[in-house]
């Protein structure tokens, strides 16, 4: 079965601190880029950050800069965002997703496959 699972998700005051892991099975993984992105209610899929297949090259979105690290490892086929100094407009379902190539993209459209999300909610 192909499949993206996260994990990690739950709630925390703002200011603290949570890492989420999305474990890849059933597809490749070495070779590929891999991205976060968060959806919030009534709003659309946004990017939050993305890691190139090496690691060695990673990209944020504006709001998350400073605070959210995204890392690999690729012995385990799993990717992690590490997420500091949280706030609550953090809040929202977050999905992981493998991209279609190598080099990493801030769009949509340029993932393949796609987990079924983790809720975290930011809230005192």
């Amino acid at each position: 079965q192909v499949q993206l699972e996260e994990s990690g998700g739950g709630v925390v005051q703002p200011g603290g601190s949570l890492r989420l892991s999305c474990k890849a099975s059933g597809l490749t993984f070495n070779g590929y880029a891999m991205g976060w992105f968060r959806q919030a209610p009534g709003k659309e899929r946004d990017f939050v950050a993305s890691i190139n297949w090496l690691g060695g090259y990673t990209t944020y979105a504006d709001s998350v800069k400073g605070r959210f690290t995204i890392s690999r490892d690729n012995s385990k086929n799993t990717v992690y965002l590490q997420m500091n100094s949280l706030k609550p407009e953090d809040t929202a379902v977050y999905y992981c997703a493998r991209g279609r190539a190598a080099v990493a993209s801030f769009l949509r459209d340029g993932y393949q496959y796609w987990g079924q999300g983790t809720q975290l909610t930011v809230s005192s």
